[in-house]
């Protein structure tokens, strides 16, 4: 019950008496206790950080959060590349160095220290990230984008050449945590200025449990929602 109050007054807008559910995020991970369960000030991600070598804590972070993939661009009709020698192989291998290269220099002299991207990337890709020392997240859905985005106070940024030290979100921390003997991976996002998006980080035994606690915070934010109304 005090998790649902503190989560629903976090996000309600007071002055209007409303009250957006959707800026509430429920997230869940089996393993733990039902009384582990609790409220963060920010966005969970079901994610790893891309590179095992790329740092798994980062303090006051300036993030970029990208819908354009690390890869060069690809003609929107049919096409067929020829490959007939060596020399061949060598210059379009250089050339998709250079895409990546240049992609990753423009996130890297905006001053970002973290990159969310909505695409994957290959491992050259996922490489020299780590190598720039630019610690990645890959495969974040749009919702959970858009989420991050007012969490951070960044904006959503569709194209290379429209990154700008201005358009990129920050927060206290960013933290990659692992569960039990699996090692699930999720990340914590917390300490971000805008705290109208929280995340209710639901633990149990197993799938049972926490689908029957998840109905359980539905109706109870929704009565908290309904009172302020």
């Amino acid at each position: 019950a005090n998790i649902c109050v503190d989560a629903v007054v976090a996000v309600a807008d007071m002055e209007r008496r409303d009250v957006n559910l959707d800026l509430i995020k429920v997230e869940s991970k089996v393993g733990g206790r039902l009384e582990e369960t609790q409220l963060v000030k920010g966005i969970v991600l079901d994610k790893d950080i891309s590179h095992p070598q790329m740092p798994k804590h980062l303090v006051n972070p300036k993030i970029v959060i990208l819908t354009c993939p690390f890869e060069p661009p690809k003609p929107k009709t049919k096409h067929t590349v020829t490959i007939s020698g060596g020399e061949q192989l060598k210059d379009l291998a250089a050339a998709e160095q250079e895409y990546f290269q240049k992609e990753v220099k423009m996130v890297k002299d905006s001053g970002a220290d973290l990159v969310i991207c909505q695409w994957g990337f290959d491992d050259e890709a996922n490489y020299l990230l780590y190598r720039n020392e630019l610690p990645a997240i890959r495969w974040v859905g749009g919702v959970e984008l858009e989420l991050v985005a007012i969490a951070t106070g960044g904006r959503i940024i569709p194209r290379f050449e429209d990154i700008s030290p201005e358009k990129l979100g920050t927060c206290a921390t960013v933290r990659e945590v692992s569960f039990g003997t699996t090692k699930d991976r999720m990340i914590f996002i917390e300490g971000c200025p805008n705290s109208k998006a929280v995340t209710i980080f639901v633990r149990g035994g197993n799938h049972m449990i926490i689908e029957e606690a998840k109905r359980a915070l539905h109706d109870s934010l929704c009565m908290v929602r309904n009172l302020i109304r």
